[in-house]
């Protein structure tokens, strides 16, 4: 297979997530959405999420969402108490899905259109916090320039929090006729290319641009974020899923695999 640059992975990716974003509005979980973030207490965030956020503390926060998708989860962290929030995602397409969800809401968050790799100069050291949830990371062709660009965002003594599916996971396929058997390196290095639209659960038949999901182990993620000059002050792991719902197979094994983890790491 013959690899793309860094350059055209990015732009493929931007292509395939705003043409999969209309595939994502067309649910029904799509009408509870515009209903529930009516309401100023909104969260989507699960239990683990919101502890750790908690903890970390969000309350009169300036926060910055990487990978914000259609914003939900930016309009859940004005319930833990955030002062502002902002979000940032490379799909147009998905962030006038974000902007309509907070036309309904009381607060007031700002989505910006942007590749991780080229922010706004507007955006540097001016966060207490950063959040990345599940499924930014794997997009990232280069994680250690990912997150050079990231520790750039935060003040000093900023934190960024990641729950984050467990690199573990892209050993198998949920789909496969033995899907507890290793089918792929947890050091392969080509993505996993595909071409049709992404969507959370089921697969839609129709062409699409490549999608490219690279795979980086724990060790490259600590020390992309080491090298950034970020520290380590958190790192736990769940037996628990939070991705697709294909993935909820491995939950409750005697053999339990890591499914996911949460990780704080702070600018010095």
């Amino acid at each position: 297979m013959e690899l793309p640059t860094k350059e055209q992975a990015i732009a493929s990716n931007r292509e395939a997530w705003n043409d999969s974003a209309r595939h994502h509005k067309d649910s029904s979980e799509w009408q509870v959405l515009l209903k529930g973030v009516e309401q100023a207490d909104f969260s989507c965030l699960d239990d683990t999420l919101t502890a750790l956020l908690a903890q970390t503390g969000v309350d009169g926060k300036e926060v910055l969402q990487l990978g914000c998708n259609n914003g939900r989860e930016s309009l859940s962290l004005f319930a833990l108490g955030a002062r502002s929030v902002v979000g940032v995602d490379q799909s147009g397409a998905f962030l006038e899905q974000a902007r309509e969800l907070a036309s309904r809401s009381p607060h007031a968050p700002q989505f910006i259109e942007a590749d991780i790799h080229h922010l706004p100069a507007s955006l540097q050291e001016r966060f207490d916090l950063a959040l990345i949830t599940i499924g930014v990371l794997n997009w990232m062709p280069d994680i250690g320039e990912f997150f050079r660009h990231v520790a750039r965002t935060l003040k000093p003594g900023g934190a960024l929090v990641v729950y984050e599916t467990h690199p573990f996971l892209e050993m198998f396929d949920p789909e496969a006729a033995d899907p507890f058997r290793p089918t792929s390196s947890y050091f392969r290095r080509d993505p996993f290319v595909q071409h049709e639209p992404i969507v959370y659960e089921g697969k839609i038949e129709q062409p699409a641009a490549p999608s490219y999901w690279f795979v980086h182990t724990l060790g490259d993620l600590f020390g992309a974020a080491i090298a950034a000059g970020l520290q380590i002050r958190h790192f736990k792991e769940y037996p628990h899923s939070n991705r697709e719902e294909l993935y909820d197979r491995y939950q409750q094994q005697e053999a339990q695999l890591p499914l996911c983890f949460t990780w704080v790491v702070v600018r010095g």
